[in-house]
């Protein structure tokens, strides 16, 4: 206690004032540190979550984890100490922890919320703070304005806090891997020995995976476990870009083997099949819904995103499962498991969640179910995805980004006033502007571009039939943006 007192001292700044307004993304308040993101301003928004802890009536306890970024663990006592002074009860990690791990843990306490210090995916010189509600899912709109709002209130009120008190420290680790291994199949793990190659990214993850699937006989190996705040100089985000090392290490793997990353906080997944082949997000969460569904553990229905390719659809609705899209970032997702609409819930960009486990994504719990599925059939993973599309069809999504740009801003806003009757060779079916702008296509696949929530970018986010029509369709969206498409 004394040490952590000391360091939270020493590196906050109580000279800089927070002037500019806070403003929450699509999860939480992100930003560059020292820029965007700095103690004054964590302050002020710690202060205005009391506040607005305090107009609910979910309690007065307030979970708080970090993650293994710069300064996190410091911002996450600066955040204790506040709310100490705010008369709230908080309860913080003891030590680096996934997201997962926080958000199971509001799943399954009586809490008014919970706070995690992290940039998630974002590059090294990211960070900031993502927002939880009483049972684990992240706020909903409303809820973000009212904070940004009582933020702006405070914006003078950005002093360090009086009290030294941290609240109670808890390890919320143990509980949540204790509840992935207990959806495993230990006898299907005995059955069919299995090589999992995982790739923690450096990031907060560490130590999850590589805890949970040797109890079950898997044999583990782990690429990038140690805690680098600079992530090896890349951002942790277990896209097939930052995952060739891991897929090196699967192909040269003999026997039936499996690769596995989680980002830079434990919340996005990354798969690799045996041949070392980086398996797209739609195929994963497809292979996750027929797995859990054959086990007879979904009943209700599965929430997807609007970028989401058909594969999951196909593969849910074969299950007799229910199947509602919503606009892009798993608050969405998360609020349809919340009401009851969805057992599980899958996103185009690394997320799954699982009710049982809670309702945010979960990328500790989606690579422990793959592993599971490998070893309940016995078969390559790679095998199984050539099975799951010979039977619904190929699906290869993917997405892109390009930098946000006045030209480009100027491209987009010509797109959503004015479609395109083709793309490419296809014919535009379909057009849904709800959450950014979708153009279904005549060859059964689509086309979306949409204003990033927590980066300076525009996303491009596609499927087709094939990996190769799949580049071109990304390229040819990208050029849409630049201007250069139209005059084609």
């Amino acid at each position: 206690m004394k040490r952590a007192r000391i360091r939270a001292r020493r590196v906050e700044p109580a000279v800089r004032r927070a002037s500019a307004r806070i403003h929450f993304g699509t999860s939480g308040w992100r930003g560059i540190l020292g820029e965007d993101v700095d103690f004054p301003r964590l302050r002020v928004l710690v202060r205005a979550v009391a506040d607005w802890v305090r107009e609910g009536s979910s309690g007065d306890r307030i979970l708080i984890g970090f993650d293994g970024r710069f300064a996190s663990e410091e911002m996450a006592i600066c955040a204790a100490r506040v709310l100490v002074d705010e008369g709230l009860r908080p309860e913080l990690a003891t030590r680096i922890s996934p997201t997962p791990a926080i958000t199971h843990a509001l799943a399954h306490r009586r809490c008014a919320a919970g706070l995690v210090l992290t940039a998630s995916h974002n590059p090294p010189a990211y960070h900031g703070m993502k927002v939880f509600g009483p049972r684990g899912a992240p706020i909903p709109d409303p809820d973000a304005r009212r904070i940004e709002e009582l933020a702006g209130l405070r914006l003078g009120d950005d002093g360090p806090p009086s009290s030294e008190r941290l609240g109670r420290r808890l390890d919320f680790r143990p509980s949540h891997e204790r509840a992935i291994a207990a959806l495993l199949d230990r006898d299907a793990f005995r059955d069919f020995p299995l090589t999992v190659v995982f790739d923690a990214m450096h990031g907060a993850a560490a130590g999850s995976i590589d805890s949970i699937l040797p109890e079950t006989g898997a044999r583990v190996r782990t690429l990038r476990s140690s805690i680098d705040p600079r992530f090896g100089g890349t951002a942790p985000d277990p896209n097939a870009d930052n995952l060739s090392l891991l897929a090196s290490e699967v192909g040269k793997t003999k026997g039936l083997v499996v690769g596995l990353a989680t980002d830079g906080d434990g919340d996005r997944f990354g798969v690799v099949d045996g041949r070392g082949r980086w398996l797209t997000e739609t195929q994963v969460v497809a292979l996750l819904v027929d797995h859990l569904a054959g086990r007879g553990l979904l009943r209700r229905g599965i929430a997807i995103s609007a970028a989401t390719g058909s594969l999951v659809e196909k593969v849910a609705r074969d299950h007799g499962l229910s199947v509602t899209r919503h606009p892009i970032g798993f608050k969405w997702l998360s609020a349809a498991i919340g009401t009851g609409r969805a057992d599980a819930a899958g996103e185009e960009s690394g997320g799954f969640a699982y009710a049982p486990i809670g309702p945010d994504k979960d990328g500790v719990l989606a690579g422990c179910l793959i592993a599971d599925r490998v070893v309940h059939s016995g078969e390559p993973l790679e095998d199984q995805v050539e099975t799951l599309e010979a039977r619904f069809g190929p699906s290869a999504c993917g997405r892109a980004a390009l930098r946000a740009t006045v030209e480009s801003a100027r491209a987009f806003e010509e797109l959503e006033r004015d479609p395109p009757d083709r793309f490419g060779r296809a014919r535009v079916v379909g057009v849904d502007g709800q959450w950014g702008l979708r153009l279904d296509l005549s060859d059964g696949g689509f086309v979306m571009w949409r204003r990033s929530g927590t980066e300076p970018l525009v996303r491009v986010y596609a499927e087709a039939g094939d990996a190769r029509a799949l580049v071109r369709r990304l390229q040819l969206a990208l050029r849409f943006l630049q201007g250069r498409a139209r005059s084609r």
